[in-house]
C-alpha cells in the first residue's frame, strides 16, 4: 500500500500550475496560477476518490483551472463539491462545476461576517469576498458525507472566516485544512470578517484530534499537525503579549504598533497585519485586558487596564 511519504507523491510543493498532482492515496491536488502575497504560488484544489470523486475548493472562476480540473475529472463522476469558505479564490467556480456535473455543492453556508459591522465601519475584504455562493446542503460540524469509497467530516474552523470549514477524509488522518492551518504562512484573521476568538478556539478544537498530515488551501502540506497547531497558538500567544507590551510602553493606536511589530515584514501586507492586530484587540477588549473606547476600530485608542 502507498502512503504519503512514497516518491511518488508531491509533498514537497511544487505548484505544477495546471497539472493534477498526486498528494496521496486517491487524492490529486492543482495548484491555480494566481500567485500572490495571500495566496503564496496559488490556491490549491484537490480531487478525492477514484471513479466517484469529490472537488474541495475548486477556486476562482478561471478558465485555464477549469480546463485543468475538467481534464483530471474527465471519465470519473463527480458527486460532491466541498467549499471550504467563500474567498474569491476558494469558491465562485463551484457553480461552474456543478452545472457541468450535476454535483451537490456542500458547505458550512453562505458568507457572512464574524460580527456586525460597527457605526462607520467598512469591510476592508468585502470585494474578496463570494457573496453570491449557496450550498446546496449546509453543514453542521461532525457531519458526514460520502462517495464511492470515500467519506469526509466537516470540521467547522471559524476564525478565518465566520463559514470557514476544515475536510477530515475519514479512515486516513488526512485533513484538508485550507485557510486554518498552512504551512507557508500564519492566517489572515481580519475583521469584521475574521474573530480572533474563533480561530484560538478552533485551533484547540484540531488539537484534540488525532491526524497526520493537512492538505492546506495555498502552499505545501503540514506533516506534523499537532506539533504545528502548538506553534501556531504559541505565536499567536506571542502576539498577544507583543501587543500588550505596545500598549505598556505607551502605544495608543494600532498604526504604531504595527511599526513596531512587525518592522521586519513586507510592507505590503502592513494593512492586513493592522487587521490581524485589530483581531488580537477585539479579543482582548473582550477578556477585559485591555480598554478602548466604545467598539475597537483601527483608529481607536487603547489603554492597559
Amino acid at each position: 500500500m502507498k502512503t504519503p511519504s512514497s516518491p511518488k507523491f508531491d509533498l514537497e510543493f511544487n505548484p505544477h500550475h495546471g497539472e493534477a498532482v498526486p498528494v496521496a492515496e486517491r487524492i490529486q491536488r492543482i495548484t491555480v496560477n494566481n500567485p500572490g502575497p495571500f495566496t503564496f504560488h496559488g490556491t490549491n484544489s484537490y480531487i478525492v476518490g477514484d471513479r466517484s470523486v469529490a472537488v474541495i475548493d475548486p477556486g476562482p472562476d478561471d478558465e485555464a483551472h477549469y480546463r485543468a480540473l475538467m481534464k483530471a475529472l474527465e471519465g470519473r463522476e463527480v458527486t460532491h463539491i466541498a467549499v471550504s469558505h467563500t474567498h474569491r479564490d476558494h469558491s465562485p467556480l463551484a457553480r461552474r462545476l456543478k452545472a457541468q456535473t450535476g454535483a451537490i455543492i456542500v458547505a458550512e453556508g453562505p458568507h457572512r461576517a464574524s460580527r456586525p459591522l460597527h457605526e462607520g465601519e467598512t469591510n476592508p475584504f468585502a470585494e474578496s469576498s463570494d457573496t453570491e455562493f449557496l450550498p446546496d446542503v449546509a453543514l453542521s460540524h461532525g457531519e458526514t458525507f460520502s462517495g464511492d469509497g470515500w467519506s469526509m467530516t466537516a470540521l467547522l474552523t471559524p476564525g478565518h472566516t465566520a463559514n470557514h470549514a476544515a475536510f477530515a477524509l475519514e479512515g486516513t488522518g488526512i485533513v484538508f485544512s485550507a485557510d486554518h492551518v498552512m504551512a507557508w504562512a500564519t492566517t489572515i484573521v481580519a475583521p469584521p470578517d475574521g474573530s480572533m476568538a474563533e480561530y484560538m478556539a478552533s485551533l484547540d478544537m484540531l488539537l484534540k484530534r488525532d491526524d497526520r498530515l493537512y492538505l492546506p488551501g495555498h502552499g505545501g502540506p503540514v506533516r506534523e499537525p499537532a506539533s504545528f497547531l502548538r506553534g501556531l497558538r504559541t505565536h499567536r500567544k506571542m502576539r498577544e503579549r507583543a501587543i500588550l507590551k505596545r500598549i505598556k510602553a505607551g502605544d495608543r493606536l494600532i498604526a504604531d504598533m504595527v511599526k513596531a511589530i512587525y518592522k521586519d515584514t513586507d510592507p505590503r501586507l502592513h494593512g492586513a497585519a493592522a487587521l490581524s492586530v485589530l483581531s488580537h484587540l477585539e479579543d482582548l477588549v473582550g477578556k477585559g485586558e485591555v480598554l478602548t473606547e466604545g467598539a475597537p476600530s483601527l483608529k481607536g485608542e487603547y489603554f492597559p487596564v
